[in-house]
């Protein structure tokens, strides 16, 4: 049996489907199980020969590419380079994963006879390339409202509900396949340049507390300054805090530094630097974005802050421990604001702390 899944990206999306096509692989590990992933996010599933825990091989979906110049003969000669590819594999199965228009037409391009999809899935048009299509799980009564915590005003919710977009994915996959999957840990491929540059340049000292101060748009960012105040606090607690950037002149990590007054530092690094790095961190703070996914599937403590996305559906989701932080006046919207999410603002430093307190790892 030949499996295609098309997850293209982004870092969270990919790292939410992966417990589910971890459980196919334990199932059916004579499978060929391959991937249409984007270039920015195939050091999540394999290392720099082409190899990987979950999956057979890649596909690159190079979409920045398409997006930026989508008329030019760069853009046509990718686009159907991976078609090519796609259809020499001649797959039984693909499964889209992602939900989205491209993800439809990049999931058509395999030309096998079945390709399966959510009957509901993100972006609507993207159901009329499908061959079949099944419902997303629904929300189990009593889900909702979330349950109050000690802190004041404050949120938790357990790390897995099910309505997660883990058990969905699971679901659908095990439909498509015929199986019934429960979603598994996975294991992320090594790449010996970054594991020795985690371990020999980024980590000074431990405890390690990553700060991920992104979201994705600005509804999700808790304010940098509150992050600065919090690092000062968790250095005064022991802890050796670093901000996570993708690049020199990211803002909003620039700006979490300064607020700091110095006690906090910054990393810059790529995927693949970011999942060395994640291996040597001890803590990992910040709201929904693909590092915090990523750090809850590595087993990292996290804290994450939700404001207006649910955590229900969209929380940590992983084999450590988890404090979810969302304030009750929070409302789920998913709207792409600038402007931080009035809930999320709401929530203090000082439950930041408490929740990390909470956690209970004892050396802080």
């Amino acid at each position: 049996m030949k499996v295609l899944i098309v997850r293209v990206g982004a870092m969270g999306d990919v790292i939410h489907a992966l417990p589910a096509v971890a459980a196919l692989r334990a199932a059916r590990p004579e499978w060929t199980i391959d991937w249409v992933v984007d270039p920015r996010w195939s050091p999540l599933l394999v290392d720099a020969d082409g190899r990987g825990p979950v999956v057979n091989r890649v596909h690159l979906a190079e979409t920045k590419l398409w997006t930026g110049r989508p008329w030019s003969p760069a853009t046509l000669r990718s686009v159907l380079a991976l078609r090519r590819a796609l259809r020499a594999e001649t797959y039984d199965l693909v499964v889209d994963m992602q939900g989205t228009l491209r993800s439809a037409v990049i999931g058509r391009m395999a030309g096998a006879k079945r390709f399966i999809g959510y009957a509901n899935p993100r972006e609507r048009m993207a159901r009329w390339f499908y061959s079949e299509a099944m419902e997303r799980m629904a929300v189990p009564p009593g889900l909702k409202p979330l349950s109050k915590s000690a802190l004041d005003g404050g949120t938790v919710v357990p790390p897995l509900q099910s309505s997660h977009v883990v058990e969905q994915g699971a679901a659908l996959l095990g439909e498509a396949c015929g199986l019934e999957l429960t979603p598994a840990a996975f294991a992320l491929p090594r790449q010996e340049w970054a594991e020795s540059w985690a371990e020999t340049e980024a980590v000074i000292s431990r405890p390690l507390c990553l700060l991920g101060a992104g979201g994705g748009w600005g509804a999700k960012q808790w304010p940098v300054e509150r992050y600065g105040a919090l690092a000062k606090q968790l250095r005064s607690l022991g802890l050796d805090v670093a901000v996570n950037a993708p690049r020199q002149d990211d803002a909003v990590a620039n700006a979490v530094v300064a607020a700091s007054g110095g006690a906090a530092r910054r990393i810059v690094c790529n995927v693949a630097g970011l999942v060395a790095l994640l291996r040597r961190t001890d803590l990992f703070l910040g709201g929904d974005t693909g590092p915090m996914h990523l750090a809850a599937g590595l087993a990292v403590p996290v804290v994450a802050l939700f404001g207006p996305t649910d955590p229900a559906r969209n929380g940590p989701w992983g084999p450590g421990q988890a404090r979810v932080l969302r304030d009750a006046s929070s409302v789920t919207s998913y709207k792409r604001s600038a402007e931080t999410e009035a809930g999320l603002a709401r929530i203090s430093v000082a439950e930041v702390v408490e929740a990390v307190r909470g956690l209970g790892l004892g050396q802080f």
